[in-house]
Formats: C-alpha cells, sequence, structure tokens
C-alpha cells in the first residue's frame, strides 16, 4: 500500500507541476523525503495507516486542487494563464452565495474540523 500511495503521489506531483520543472523536482524531493523518514515503519505499525493515509490525501489535493498560473504581459495588463487540466476539481461557487454565519458541512466535517 505504502508503494502504492508513493506513485500515486509522483503522478500527482507531475501532473499538477507539469512544465515547472524546478517546483516539480522540489515537490518529488520532499515526497521522497517524507517517505525515506517513515521507511522504518513495519507493517504492524499503528502509525503506518495515517501514513498512507495522508500521503494519498496530499496526492489528492495536488491533483485535484493545485492550479499553476503563468503571468502573461499582455498590451500593459497583468494576465495570468491558468493551467487547468482534466483532473482540475471544478465547482460552482455557490458557497460564495450563502448567508454569513452559515458553514458548509461535507461528509459530517466543516473545513475548520482537522
Amino acid at each position: 500500500m505504502a508503494l502504492a500511495a508513493y506513485r500515486h503521489l509522483l503522478r500527482s506531483t507531475r501532473i499538477a507541476f507539469q512544465g515547472d520543472t524546478q517546483i516539480l523536482h522540489a515537490a518529488r524531493f520532499q515526497a521522497r523525503e517524507a517517505f525515506r523518514k517513515n521507511s522504518a515503519m513495519q507493517q504492524g505499525d499503528p502509525a503506518l495507516g495515517p501514513a498512507i493515509t495522508h500521503a494519498e490525501e496530499v496526492a489528492k489535493i495536488l491533483r485535484e486542487n493545485v492550479v499553476q498560473g503563468k503571468r502573461v504581459d499582455k498590451e500593459g495588463e497583468e494576465i495570468y494563464k491558468l493551467r487547468i487540466h482534466e483532473h482540475t476539481e471544478r465547482g460552482d461557487n455557490d458557497t460564495v452565495k450563502m448567508p454569513n454565519g452559515q458553514t458548509v458541512v461535507i461528509d459530517g466535517k466543516k473545513c475548520s474540523d482537522r
């Protein structure tokens, strides 16, 4: 399971940071270091499950929620071109229209829950 999570994480870095070699290398270095730090965990270690879950969640966020933008100067204007790919999560921003004081609850959790 750890190897699959590691592969998912590397794949997600490639998707999120495609075309940005410097950030791609830094993200992959970070992933390698995190997995090396936990490489001594044994199969029955109670911390193994949460570590794998964390890696899978990071991979999901990178794949679905990270969008890179590149500044393009066009006729004196600052314009940013976003690289939105097929895996990018798209929403309708309905939560922006909610009255103040209301919170969004997804799967029984609020954003502030951790």
